[in-house]
């Protein structure tokens, strides 16, 4: 079974981050960047499902910067076999077609059995791109997969929804977006780390994935206008006295200094 894996360079969702002067973009210096927290439950499943096979294999494509190598080599060390950069650092800013549509060339030439992303990069949190490549390449797409079960050409995928678990069946080829709680993720061992630098990352422009200069560039369709961080949290106000006096004096604040009620 051939696996493709899409997968989003992003900085860690630990990292304190800074808006830059431009206002839309962010201040990169001392800012460690990582796969993005989903696909690794997308390249996790994949190991599995190989695993399982007895054979396969696992092909991680990212369309990103150069650093964007860092998290391959991050994949590759996981285990995936094999992957490929389409690298631009304009991808940063691209939308979820543009994204999608490198993602589609890639696939297209490589004709996986199955295509896992996570259900969404973060940073931008728009969970685009997978249903968005489902078009693209004409394949039945399911997001938020958190249960998953290959076998013989099919797949049954479990998804939580409100107040009850939607069960999805279908023949593959599919692309399934992953989510927390599929799995567990590895990490990845010392010999994994050091068989990971022997593997190959090809490398290949936007123009080789079909992509236009213009749709990275100043005829794109979604353009970044302002970039701010969350107005910072006021301190906590702790109330005392008697109960029914704190409730009293809570209902106050609500309706008179916080006008919420």
């Amino acid at each position: 079974m051939k696996i493709l894996v899409g997968l989003k360079h992003v900085p860690d969702t630990e990292t304190k981050v800074k808006v830059a002067e431009d206002g839309v973009s962010l201040v990169e210096a001392g800012v460690k960047f990582v796969m993005s927290p989903y696909d690794e439950y997308a390249v996790e499943e994949a190991l599995k499902l190989k695993e399982a096979a007895g054979q396969g294999d696992v092909l991680l494509v990212c369309a990103g910067p150069e650093g964007a190598t860092a998290t391959l080599r991050q994949g590759l060390a996981m285990g995936a076999d094999r992957a490929v950069l389409i690298q631009d650092p304009r991808f940063d800013r691209a939308d979820g077609l543009v994204r999608a549509t490198a993602l589609a060339s890639v696939a297209t030439r490589e004709s996986p059995d199955l295509i896992l992303l996570g259900k969404q990069g973060v940073g931008t949190d728009e969970g685009q791109t997978g249903p968005m490549l489902g078009e693209l390449l004409d394949l039945p797409h399911i997001s938020a997969v958190g249960t998953l079960e290959v076998a013989d050409g099919r797949f049954t995928a479990h998804r939580e929804i409100e107040g009850a678990v939607e069960v999805m069946e279908g023949s593959l080829p599919a692309i399934l977006g992953c989510d927390k709680g599929l799995n567990e993720p590895r990490y990845a061992s010392l010999k994994g780390i050091m068989q990971a630098k022997k593997k190959t990352i090809d490398t290949i422009s936007p123009a080789d994935a079909g992509i236009e200069d213009a749709a990275l560039g100043d005829g794109k369709m979604v353009v970044w206008e302002k970039l701010q961080l969350p107005a910072p949290r006021s301190g906590a106000r702790l109330l005392e006295g008697e109960l029914d006096d704190q409730v009293k004096e809570l209902v106050r604040c609500l309706r008179e200094e916080e006008k919420v009620i």
